[in-house]
């Protein structure tokens, strides 16, 4: 759950963009500019094409050769408090730039008063509100200054929720959610929600669509002025109501329509992590192809989380992406036919093999011993490999039908 460049180097890369790719940019832009409420929204120019990236962590040499190694092109970063300003971005991005990488996402965003992703002070209603919400909207204007194109936010009150880890048959281990275990639980930025209510009252379905109303309407203008796309991601897990917080914005189809209606801007759409999004089976409303469907050909898809779970809630483990309920050639398909242009990444990546010397359970397979050292992620190569088969596939489908 995004690096960076001032107003000028901003200018100088629209005017280094070859003619023909910009073309099929602007086609994009204007179609998502139809949506626009202002008339005054711009978005930043991607090139075309399904972009197959990762979340990439440092660029030490170590890594940058990995990555190179896997072919990947496109990185979605994280930011630190220290590196949220637009300086920061444009250093990071300029950093990954030097290495032959592009960036397409700074996202979970942070500010002074700490974490500007799944905000409880937004989402209830509670003292701070203003606060954080005007520490997002310089979180965007440093990403338009930056040059960076896209942004994923999530709109969670109380956390996402888990009840520890569970073995899977084939041997590796994934994050579980059992609704019935009473180890369930809810973390973010280091805090802690549990049942039955985490912030000592039930609130109304109304409540949060109202919260929701007052903070977007103040996100729009800023990102359309920055000329950033800001993905909502779904609600992990989509559980209609847990610990008194209704999720009852993004974690169905219906809600996720109502929303970008209310925002009515080209720069606000989806990013829809397959994994949250099969978690809540049919409560969803639609599964993800029929997600990509409606969505895509509206210019409202701007980044996928390709993750794969066991099953539908109440109880599911996160797996690899060929070992779960859901045929994941198919989301890959689907992207293909409604000509997807964004970032496509593999998401909690399970760890694979045994390391000598490296933590045990380490997330993301990254293999680490000594704090610091790099060691190639085995769990995210398998991935990308399998991403980059079912998009050549997907691709090759197409052409032939």
């Amino acid at each position: 759950m995004s690096a960076s460049e001032d107003s000028k180097s901003i200018d100088n890369d629209t005017a280094t963009a070859s003619r023909r790719e910009f073309a099929k940019m602007a086609m994009g832009g204007a179609a998502a500019l139809a949506f626009a409420g202002t008339g005054s929204a711009s978005l930043r120019p991607i090139p075309p094409g399904i972009k197959i990236g990762t979340s990439a962590g440092q660029p030490t040499a170590e890594n940058l050769i990995y990555l190179k190694q896997l072919g990947v092109q496109w990185v979605s970063l994280a930011p630190t408090p220290e590196t949220a300003t637009a300086e920061g971005f444009i250093k990071m991005r300029e950093q990954w730039e030097a290495g032959g990488f592009k960036v397409y996402n700074i996202g979970s965003g942070v500010g002074p008063s700490g974490s500007l992703h799944n905000m409880p002070e937004v989402t209830l209603n509670l003292p701070g509100r203003d606060q954080k919400i005007e520490e997002y909207l310089n979180y965007i204007r440093y990403l338009g200054k930056a040059g960076i194109p896209y942004s994923t936010y999530a709109h969670m009150g109380n956390g996402i929720w888990r009840s520890g880890r569970a073995t899977l048959p084939r041997g590796y281990t994934g994050a579980d959610c059992d609704l019935s275990s009473p180890n369930l639980k809810g973390t973010w930025a280091g805090k802690t929600y549990t049942e039955p209510l985490s912030h000592g009252r039930v609130f109304t379905k109304e409540e949060i669509w109202d919260n929701y109303t007052y903070f977007i309407k103040k996100v729009v203008p800023v990102a359309e002025e920055a000329g950033v796309r800001i993905g909502i991601h779904p609600d992990d897990p989509p559980q209609p109501m847990l610990a008194g917080v209704p999720r009852c914005i993004f974690s169905n189809f219906e809600g996720y329509k109502r929303a970008l209606e209310i925002a009515n801007s080209p720069n606000i759409g989806v990013c829809l992590c397959c994994g949250s999004w099969l978690e809540g089976g049919k409560m969803t409303g639609k599964d993800p192809v029929e997600m990509i469907k409606y969505f895509g050909p509206m210019k409202k898809l701007f980044k996928i989380h390709f993750r794969n779970v066991s099953a539908p809630l109440p109880h599911f483990t996160e797996t690899l992406i060929d070992d779960g309920y859901y045929d994941m050639s198919k989301v890959m398909q689907a992207l293909v036919d409604v000509n997807f242009e964004g970032i496509v990444i593999p998401d909690h990546v399970p760890a694979l093999g045994i390391i000598p010397g490296a933590e045990p359970g380490l997330g993301g397979g990254a293999g680490r011993g000594v704090p610091g050292e790099f060691r190639p992620n085995v769990g995210m190569a398998y991935l990308i490999a399998c991403m980059n088969s079912m998009l050549k596939a997907a691709q090759n489908h197409k052409s032939s039908g």
